[in-house]
């Protein structure tokens, strides 16, 4: 009996002395649990904004090369851009008291039923085409001869539910369909002309330097805005590709700008390869940033987030800065880029000068009237 007792209390006293332990031992997994759900709730649950502030002002002579390029530049032209975040909850809590960040839901930015791999790869495609008005605007500055190539037809958007959603993504580049060659979009509506949903048709495209090809239903195509009448598609929103060559091989102008998307760095592009195309060098020894998109006749266009980029140029020590007209529109809506820019340029204090343009042509006057450094 004495044995039983002994065991008893020898039992009961190891229990007491575990479970002391274990409650502590189960305290902390529950504070490390609640600790790894904070911060997955603060660092990486998505909201339903972006966050703009300032980005970069990039040299651009590293960008733009031609083999006839002459003499050198003794300042330098930079385009610059803004830095877009996904918001989480820290820097969106972050964002509204920062001074120089702005915070916009995307379905102010996204079009409609655009993802955001659409709406980036709408980027590069805008960039690509402000590339190429901006080598037309320079070339015609120039007097340099050119002509234009297509080279097929690139998919912007895919629409939900037809067979384009599955076999094609953004950025593909469609070349054939069935035997027909695609060079413009025109002549993919013209495919597809006289054909009924159900039918089947080959797609030949390029997707990241790769030929492939896709047999695709075609479907009933959404209305589209004043459209009555229903027609048959892939399913897909197409933008032309096209180049610009220079009738001479040694004046054809290249650009690799990275991963820099957007329309606004036109302008600059446009005198960047001005400047290389003819033998006096309009930078004069200044440091020179800018924004604006630019058409082919060289008219300047206005651009978002320019207090971004003001602050992007400040910091990249540029002296003269070239800022879009401000803009009333028929009904009333103004943009107004050179206010804007003024704006901050005075809240931060640059000693940077603020230059409104309208055109290439005012652009490179301002610069001619320069004296030298």
């Amino acid at each position: 009996m004495e044995r039983e007792e002994e065991s008893t209390i020898t039992t009961w006293s190891n229990d007491s002395y575990r479970y002391p332990r274990s409650s502590a031992t189960r305290r902390y997994l529950i504070s490390a649990l609640v600790g790894i759900i904070i911060v997955y709730l603060l660092f990486f649950v998505r909201l339903p904004y972006f966050i703009f502030m300032p980005g970069t002002a990039e040299e651009i002579k590293p960008m733009v090369s031609i083999a006839k390029s002459t003499g050198t530049e003794q300042g330098t032209l930079m385009l610059t851009t803004v830095r877009v975040a996904d918001a989480n909850l820290v820097n969106y809590l972050v964002g509204l008291v920062h001074p120089y960040e702005e915070i916009q839901p995307k379905t102010s930015v996204l079009k409609k039923g655009e993802s955001e791999q659409e709406y980036t790869q709408r980027q590069e495609y805008v960039m690509l085409t402000s590339q190429a008005s901006a080598m037309q605007a320079a070339y015609t500055e120039a007097k340099i001869p050119y002509h234009i190539e297509h080279e097929g037809v690139m998919v912007l958007q895919t629409v939900a539910g037809l067979s384009g959603e599955k076999a094609l993504k953004p950025g593909d580049v469609l070349l054939k369909a069935g035997d027909k060659e695609i060079k413009v979009a025109q002549d993919l509506l013209d495919s597809l002309k006289g054909r009924k949903a159900g039918e089947t048709i080959s797609i030949t495209y390029m997707r990241k330097k790769v030929q492939q090809q896709a047999e695709l239903t075609l479907g009933q195509l959404p209305l589209g805005q004043g459209e009555t009448e229903q027609r048959v598609g892939i399913g897909v929103v197409p933008a032309d590709m096209q180049s610009v060559k220079a009738d001479q091989a040694d004046q054809q102008v290249s650009i690799k700008a990275g991963d820099i998307g957007g329309p606004s760095a036109g302008l600059m592009f446009s005198l960047e390869i001005f400047n290389q195309l003819v033998p006096e060098d309009i930078t004069k020894g200044y440091r020179i940033a800018g924004t604006g998109t630019i058409d082919t006749d060289g008219n300047v266009g206005p651009i978002g987030g320019i207090q971004h980029k003001i602050i992007a140029a400040d910091r990249e020590k540029a002296e003269i800065f070239f800022a879009p007209k401000n803009i009333t529109y028929k009904d009333g809506t103004k943009i107004e880029n050179y206010s804007d820019a003024v704006k901050r340029a005075e809240q931060i204090k640059t000693k940077m000068k603020i230059v409104e343009i309208g055109t290439m042509e005012e652009a490179l006057n301002y610069l001619a009237a320069l004296p030298p450094k």
